[in-house]
Order: structure tokens, then sequence, then C-alpha cells
């Protein structure tokens, strides 16, 4: 019996693996289809986050089956139901890198548009979201809390980004519409890190028991 969870818990540990890779995927390709203004790429996005929708609904339903047919206990409980948290985190990645292209597709954003910040910006989420899955991989507490302290770094990357659109419009007020498309796809990359934060926090409760508030 023991087996049998073992290998749906490995099987688990690899689609969560999946589905980050994936997460990670789509933000990488948002960022450069804004850094690039390539509508086509923008477009694969949405086709990378129909991937991470149908792995939601499978790891989903591996997790109800490991919770009823397996009745874990301690540890392997809460394993299984800080992965059923994350795998909305995750999700939802997906679905503001998606937002994220949607707006390169329709803003309609000047070359001169100060893009190059944000893709500074969606480097530093790509890595909280890898460090927070591997944290969770690797069972690994001290790796998720090097991911909620690396926030204060995408909350710089905000402030940093906000000041510039600022400027931005004082100097060109013909750039005040770029400038609202460039600060929502600043606050989808903020939100991706809080999601980055969350799945680290339940790395921690997996760990410790300790449950912290999340984002």
């Amino acid at each position: 019996m023991r087996s049998i969870y073992d290998e749906q818990l490995s099987t688990l540990r690899e689609s969560l693996s999946t589905m980050s890779a994936l997460c990670e995927a789509a933000i990488a390709k948002a960022a450069k289809a804004l850094q690039n203004n390539d509508l086509a790429l923008a477009d694969e996005v949405h086709g990378v986050t129909e991937k991470i929708d149908h792995l939601e609904r499978d790891v989903q339903s591996l997790c109800l089956k490991l919770l009823l047919l397996q009745q874990p206990v301690a540890t392997d409980l809460r394993a299984v139901s800080a992965a059923l948290k994350m795998v909305t985190d995750l999700e939802r990645i997906g679905n503001q890198s998606a937002d994220i292209a949607e707006i390169v597709q329709t803003g309609a954003l000047p070359d001169n548009a100060p893009k190059q910040a944000l893709h500074d910006m969606a480097l530093s989420v790509i890595k909280m979201v890898n460090g927070s899955v591997e944290a969770f991989l690797n069972n690994d507490t001290k790796q998720a809390r090097k991911v909620i302290d690396y926030d204060d770094v995408v909350d710089r990357h905000f402030d940093g980004m906000k000041q510039l659109l600022i400027e931005t419009i004082r100097t060109d007020r013909s750039m005040g519409s770029c400038a609202i498309d460039l600060l929502m796809i600043a606050k989808y990359l903020e939100r991706i890190g809080d999601h980055a934060v969350n799945i680290a926090k339940w790395v921690i409760f997996v760990e410790t028991g300790e449950i912290a508030d999340v984002n």
C-alpha cells in the first residue's frame, strides 16, 4: 500500500514540476513578446496556459485520490494538502502571464516604451517561481524562506516601474495610455511574485506545520 502511495506522490511531484516549468515558459514568452512587440509569441502564451489548466485539473484529481484512498497522515497529509493549494497558485500564474500577453496583443505599445525594466522584473519573478517549486520538491525550507525574502526585490522593481512611468508621462503626455498598460503588466508580475511566496509558505507548512498568511 505504501509503495502505491509513494508512486502516486512521485507522479504528483513530477506534475508540479512540469506545471512550474510551463509557468516559467509562459512568463518568459510574455516578457519577450512585450520587449520585441512580438504578437505571434504573445499568442503562444495562451497555448502554454491551456496546458497549465489541464495539469491543474489532473493534479487536483490526483490529490483528492490520495486523500480519499490513501488517507495520509502527518507530513504526508500536509504535503498533499499543500500541493492542492500550490496548484491553484500555479494556475493563477499562468492566467496572469496570459493577461500580460493579451495586453501585448491589444495595447499597440510603441517601440520607445520603457519595456526593459519590465523584462528585468519578469526574470526576477521567474526566479521566484522556480525557487518555490524546487523548495517543495526538495523539502527545503531554507530555499523557501529565500524566495519569501526575495519578494522584496520584486517589490522594488514594481516601485521603480511606477516612478519610471510617472516620469515618462511627465515628459511625454502622449504616453499616458501606454503607461497604464505597462503599469498593469507590472502589477501582474508583482502578483506572480506573491503567488510564488504563497507556494514557499506552503513548503514551510509541509515541513513544520506552521501556517502563514497567504496572499
